[in-house]
């Protein structure tokens, strides 16, 4: 599991060759998501104060997460991305 990014418990993860539409996973404990990067939409559940702290970070590393999302739909190292502070 490529992790891209870990912060308040919260792990952040994306996979090569993944499907579309390009997105995240997160992990907190017991719980999974997928997050849509450009929507935001969630799949599965999560705590709301942990969701609210994952929306918070997908929005301040939009950019980022896409370049990663290209780099993994093509085999190549994706790079790490600062955590929530």
């Amino acid at each position: 599991m490529p992790e891209l990014s870990r912060f308040l418990g919260i792990v952040i993860a994306m996979f090569y060759r993944d499907h579309a539409p390009a997105h995240f996973h997160a992990y907190y404990g017991e719980y999974e998501i997928t997050v849509e990067i450009e929507s935001g939409r969630v799949n599965g559940d999560f705590p709301r104060r942990a969701l609210g702290h994952v929306q918070e970070w997908r929005m301040l590393h939009y950019q980022e997460l896409l370049a990663d999302w290209d780099l993994a739909m093509s085999r190549r190292p994706m790079k790490r991305i600062d955590p929530l502070e």
